[in-house]
């Protein structure tokens, strides 16, 4: 399968994904501002006309976008895993998550505080607004260790999620302890470490490449 990326984006979830599941991928990076794929320097639009990461190409060929339907994608694709959950409330719960972590904290308060051209105005209002979700998932985190009974892909994505504190100063993790435990836990995973390491030296060249442009 192919997987189209932009480093430490929200598409590192899906590379965390399967990096656990142990399964191969073509892994094809867009380039922001141009939505050029690196690898060939095709136009990205041509595959995802949103232009948006992550999105994926199955073996049969089929084009999934958005992240929450191609973490479940992966999860029922490579059941081994254990990234999933079994049909029923455990389930529904693993959908009630990526929901949470697609809306309330990606969508709702760091896309605002991680925009450059957002308005001071924009990021106060988000951080007003939205707080209060990382106080909820603080309680909620007291004492587990995962979202659910287990790893799974929604761990991939929220640990991805809290990596973006590094770029945003006002949210500063140790006013939420759990979820700082819960952070620091998954950096020591080694499928989310390689995840990191690896597309850190990516952005490192995505920002010499703006620089370069500038």
């Amino acid at each position: 399968m192919d997987l189209y990326f932009s480093p430490l984006a929200c598409s590192m979830a899906t590379r965390v994904a399967l990096y656990e599941a142990g399964a191969g991928a073509k892994y094809l990076e867009v380039d922001p501002p141009t939505k050029k794929v690196l690898n060939d320097g095709s136009d990205f639009r041509t595959v995802n006309p949103i232009g948006l990461v992550p999105t994926l190409r199955t073996d049969e060929g089929v084009v999934l976008t958005e992240n929450a339907a191609i973490l479940q994608y992966v999860a029922d694709r490579f059941p081994q895993s254990g990234l999933g959950a079994t049909v029923g409330i455990e389930r529904t719960r693993l959908h009630q998550w990526l929901c949470f972590i697609g809306t309330e904290l990606h969508k709702g308060l760091f896309i605002p505080l991680l925009d450059r051209k957002a308005p001071q105005e924009a990021k106060a209002y988000a951080l007003e607004k939205n707080l209060s979700r990382l106080d909820y998932l603080d309680k909620y985190l007291e004492g587990r260790e995962f979202l659910l009974d287990h790893f799974s892909v929604a761990d991939a994505y929220l640990a991805t999620v809290i990596n973006w504190t590094m770029a945003t100063p006002p949210i500063e993790l140790a006013k939420w302890p759990n979820v700082k435990a819960y952070y620091e836990r998954l950096r020591q995973r080694p499928s989310f470490a390689r995840a990191v390491a690896e597309e850190f030296e990516l952005y490192k060249a995505e920002l010499a490449r703006k620089k370069a442009a500038a």
